[in-house]
């Protein structure tokens, strides 16, 4: 079987066993598990397959015109270089993993049939953006995916949470997709081609008309599909939905598409300069704000949600200094230890019953009762802060080398503004995210009260998926050597003075979040602040979908303290409130657009109903008036009705002689 073969079975597989779970759902339940799993698992090794067969070397391709469009054609075509061979070995991993980790997280949801159908076609669309090399079948994919989240981000559709969360994620990411698809437009019209291959060759040779105005258009629809700054609201409130969930879009699918796009077009981005910038700055902002925002968090997949904001800003603002091997580096790394914390936090939360760290860090034990999530999360929590030999530490040491190199002018058509705002902006980060991963690890696995519940052990599966998703995060970092053909031959190896500056912020950052953990604990424990406790009182346990969408535990009461043991109240200060909120981004929107829509909507009703149907309403209302006043001259009485026509033609001669008379 040709290589080109088994690239089309790839995204194919979950796309018919997503088709035969909605079809198969009702009627052959048992048939929706085995449907759910063995095509995305078959979908992977075949990604593994076409990944060693392309080994690196030239780009698989293959193309066939779809139908005549004109002047522009559009074709069903396959472009399959290195780093789309390894980002679809990690969509089909993670995808597994998830897969096989919601049959026993949702083992017992009414709603699992059409929940992993769901999760096949997301899995299918991403694969397709991964492999198509055109546009418009990318965009095809693209536009599934925001269709899919909307599906699953409102899984727990009984809440409202939900029903806002996904609405907000359709809707924020849509507000992108429109200047991004006239971007694909203008980018087409100047290259003349949506093949992705054609487009490249048109820059090359200086074919792009208007690159900056493309660049920035694209850049809105990758800021709201990879949750960056400004349109990065919705990715924190979709959390609403099933753990699960939050892990494939957070590692492997809808935030990572729009970075893999800037990759592939990445020589339309660096025709200008410009549009350099404008990604530097937005990768900056994004950064460091999400940053902040994640030190002030008490949801614990909140603080990941922030966390991966942060991580695609480092992505972003390895493209901003031009190399794209970095930014697939970091994606591939951050892929495979988010999905870990992300499911890992599914056990936490099935296991303490909450998803509150203020709840969490009053649990004494809590570290005794999962073990499994407890080691895997610590290595996964290492990863994220960087901290070497683990795999982030070497993708993002691979991003800040290439801001040093962009910001000293070693690379070609990358301004040094925009290498020295990444540079900076990445090691503020580190800082912070070694200072927020080091409070999630004491407030959830150091706390301090009464004993954790013990709700029994999670299923097998679940543990088990954990330890497989621990293998790339301690072990992907040490291959650098290895795949080097894989990112065109690019060496990803470390710098030493950039490796010392992230690796010392990071442990500064560890540190200082440890000291002042242990004087708020010092303090909280003179006063009584309240403790786990089971109430008397207490009723059943709420669902999942209720402790998910308002922070009440699904596995038993808790008697929440009204302060807790929290070091990022200490660290932030007075911004604790602001970065609480997001620094209120969904107020200014609410204030700019919201209240404005709203506003204009009350008024259009107050016209249509009291202006438009009062004359609807005269209308009709005159000519019942008008059948009043004749149906009473309708008397049956031929003597009145002589005597009205006498009448009438006794005035109408009066008329006529005043009229002849000139009067």
């Amino acid at each position: 079987m040709t290589t080109t073969t088994l690239a089309v079975l790839v995204p194919l597989l979950p796309f018919l066993g997503a088709a035969a779970g909605l079809l198969l759902g009702r009627t052959a339940p048992g048939f929706v598990r085995p449907l759910a799993v063995l095509p995305t698992v078959t979908a992977a090794v075949l990604a593994v397959l076409v990944a060693v067969r392309q080994g690196g070397g030239k780009p698989v391709g293959a193309a066939t015109e779809l139908t005549p469009t004109g002047s522009v054609p559009i074709e069903l075509a396959l472009n399959i270089d290195g780093f789309a061979a390894l980002v679809a070995v990690l969509v089909g991993l993670v995808a597994t993993c998830v897969q096989l980790y919601s049959t026993g997280y949702l083992r017992e949801d009414p709603r699992y049939a059409s929940y992993a159908a769901l999760v096949s076609l997301f899995t299918s669309a991403m694969l397709l953006v991964v492999y198509s090399g055109d546009l418009m079948v990318l965009l095809v994919g693209w536009e599934i995916m925001g269709i899919c989240s909307y599906f699953l981000v409102g899984h727990y559709w009984e809440t409202p949470q939900a029903r806002e969360a996904s609405l907000k994620a359709f809707l924020v990411t849509k507000l992108g997709d429109v200047p991004f698809l006239f971007g694909l437009f203008a980018l087409a019209a100047d290259a003349g081609s949506f093949r992705i291959t054609r487009i490249i060759g048109a820059v090359t040779s200086g074919g792009l008309d208007h690159p900056t105005l493309i660049a920035l258009l694209l850049l809105a629809g990758v800021a709201g599909k990879s949750a960056q700054f400004p349109l990065h609201t919705w990715l924190p409130d979709a959390m609403a939905g099933p753990t699960p969930v939050s892990a494939l879009i957070h590692a492997a699918t809808m935030v990572a598409a729009g970075v893999y796009f800037i990759a592939r077009l990445l020589p339309v981005f660096t025709s200008s300069a410009a549009a350099l910038v404008v990604l530097a700055v937005m990768a900056a902002v994004t950064m460091t704000g999400s940053a902040l925002a994640a030190l002030a968090q008490d949801d614990i997949k909140r603080v990941l949600a922030y966390s991966t904001i942060g991580q695609l800003g480092y992505m972003t603002g390895a493209l901003a200094v031009g190399d794209r091997g970095a930014a697939v580096f970091h994606l591939l790394s951050h892929g495979a230890f988010k999905a870990l914390l992300f499911l890992a936090a599914g056990v936490i939360i099935h296991a303490a019953g909450t998803n509150s760290l203020a709840a969490m860090s009053r649990m004494d034990g809590l570290s005794k009762r999962i073990p499994d999530a407890f080691w895997t999360m610590t290595i996964a929590l290492f990863a994220l802060a960087a901290i070497p030999p683990f795999a982030g530490f070497f993708s993002k040491e691979a991003v800040l080398v290439a801001a040093e190199h962009g910001a000293f002018g070693d690379t070609e058509g990358v301004p040094a503004a925009a290498g020295w705002t990444v540079l900076v902006s990445g090691l503020v980060t580190a800082l912070l995210t070694a200072a927020y991963a080091t409070r999630l690890w004491l407030l959830t696995f150091r706390g301090r009260g009464a004993e954790a519940p013990d709700h029994g052990r999670q299923p097998a599966v679940m543990n088990a998926v954990l330890w497989v998703l621990t293998v790339p995060s301690l072990a992907f970092g040490l291959t650098t050597g290895y795949i080097a053909d894989w990112f065109d031959g690019h060496a990803l190896t470390p710098a030493l003075t950039t490796a010392v500056l992230s690796t010392g912020v990071a442990l500064v950052g560890g540190l200082v979040t440890y000291a002042a953990w242990r004087h708020t604990t010092a303090h909280a424990a003179g006063v009584p602040l309240g403790a786990v406790a089971a109430r008397p009182d207490a009723g059943p346990a709420v669902s999942e979908a209720a402790a998910v969408a308002t922070h009440e535990p699904a596995y038993g009461h808790i008697a929440a303290a009204p302060d807790s043991a929290d070091p990022g109240r200490l660290l932030l200060g007075p911004l604790h409130r602001h970065a609480a909120t997001g620094f209120h981004l969904d107020a200014v929107y609410s204030a700019l657009f919201v209240r404005p829509v709203r506003a204009a909507a009350t008024l259009v009703r107050f016209l249509d109903r009291e202006v438009v149907e009062t004359y609807v309403r005269g209308a009709g209302t005159g000519a019942r008036w008008l059948g009043t006043a004749v149906r009473r001259a309708q008397t049956g009485n031929v003597q009145t009705y002589i005597s009205a026509l006498l009448a009438g033609s006794v005035v109408l001669a009066i008329a006529a002689v005043l009229v002849a008379a000139g009067v």
